[in-house]
């Protein structure tokens, strides 16, 4: 994930219901895995017992901890709720087995459920002090999925009255967050999954989920397919809702075609988008991209000669544009034979439209990075400006 991951407590605005689901015995199972939870009898009284235990010395060090803060372990605390939740979710279904008789009466589900619902912002808070702390995965991750994910769980409906669908949709993606800084980058793509089908209403959730797939790709070949696949799911998704504003999405879909020698209906897609949007040169400068990708030199060069020309040309469109337009120029004047006027006027077009025009993008490009290297750019400057003086002598 290229951008700096910062994060996000504030509430996204939302208004329809979360369509996906917890996944609550896998995030159990991860839990005592990670944590190595003592074995525990499997029935419901044991797992009721030991689920309290840990609820109780939460609360416990939770009171203590309203009079003197740091008298307390904040993280050990933060353990004691998740392992309290962990060990009740594995007794609720083992309370509502049938008797002897055939008959169902559980005896702790309905001690669990109003504890565990009472205590769900405890859980946003306490991924929020793991997060702080650095404990990223599985503890912050865990906090923010077992909150996020309790409205979904039948037996936790009440907990929605304490949690609407932008406080999920923010828990799920402070969740993917601390997955992802902690190196687990499978379970945080679920997570900003989670958030855009909660609608969390900053691109963000997208863009990382895109990021988290194309790591997944580039350290596993097999999975090269699926990733393709979802990102160009999550691309259309982020396109439909989020429009040109972020190139990232049209990026992604128009690249997908390509990958597909869809052709035509890349560049039917820009052009449309384009006449929409008339003053957008990352739209001009993907054009540039598929003309490229379709060995259409000229129509290439044109499109980054318009993008870069364009005030809303940022650096990588520039950076693009004068790479295009260099090489374009270079395989010209290699392609000119002789010394006649007609192969010096090509030459001399060389120089002023190819070139010279390059290292013009070039060093607009290299006034926006400002004092920030950057290698490619020094090079393609580098090798400009060697063609000027090698070819070019006064």
């Amino acid at each position: 994930m290229k951008k700096t991951l910062a994060l996000a407590f504030c509430a996204a605005i939302a208004s329809s219901v979360c369509a996906q689901g917890p996944a609550t015995g896998c995030l159990v199972k991860n839990w005592k895995e990670k944590k190595g939870l003592a074995e525990v009898p499997q029935d419901a009284k044991s797992l009721y017992t030991a689920g309290k235990a840990e609820i109780d010395a939460y609360n416990k060090a939770f009171m203590a901890q309203q009079i003197n803060p740091d008298a307390v372990d904040a993280k050990k605390m933060g353990e004691q709720l998740i392992n309290g939740y962990c060990y009740w979710m594995e007794a609720m279904p083992l309370d509502s087995l049938p008797d002897a008789k055939g008959k169902i009466k559980p005896k702790y589900s309905k001690d669990i459920v109003n504890k565990l619902v009472g205590h769900v912002n405890d859980f946003f808070n306490v991924g929020g002090n793991f997060y702080n702390n650095k404990l990223y995965y599985p503890e912050a991750y865990q906090a923010f999925m077992i909150y996020a994910d309790m409205p979904s769980i039948p037996a936790f409906a009440k907990s929605a009255e304490q949690v609407n669908e932008s406080q999920r949709a923010t828990a799920y993606f402070n969740a993917g967050l601390a997955a992802y800084t902690g190196s687990s980058v499978a379970e945080s793509a679920d997570a900003f999954r989670k958030a855009r089908l909660c609608n969390y209403e900053q691109p963000e959730a997208y863009i990382y989920e895109i990021a988290c797939w194309q790591n997944m790709m580039q350290k596993d070949s097999t999975l090269e397919a699926k990733a393709q696949k979802n990102i160009n799911d999550i691309a259309l998704a982020g396109f439909e809702k989020f429009g040109v504003a972020q190139p990232v999405f049209l990026n992604n879909i128009v690249n997908s075609m390509i990958n597909d020698k869809k052709y035509d209906d890349a560049l039917a897609l820009i052009n449309k988008n384009i006449a929409e949007n008339p003053d957008n040169a990352n739209l001009c400068g993907l054009l540039g991209f598929v003309y490229d990708r379709m060995d259409n030199d000229a129509e290439s060069v044109k499109a980054y000669r318009a993008a870069a020309a364009k005030e809303s040309a940022d650096y990588e469109t520039l950076l693009n544009a004068a790479k295009k337009i260099f090489r374009t120029g270079t395989e010209i004047w290699n392609g000119i034979e002789g010394n006649s006027a007609e192969a010096r006027e090509k030459r001399q077009d060389v120089k002023v439209n190819y070139f010279e025009a390059a290292k013009t993008i070039a060093d607009k490009a290299k006034s926006i990075r400002g004092d920030k290297p950057d290698s490619a750019l020094n090079y393609l400057l580098e090798s400009i400006q060697y063609n000027l003086d090698t070819y070019f002598q006064q």
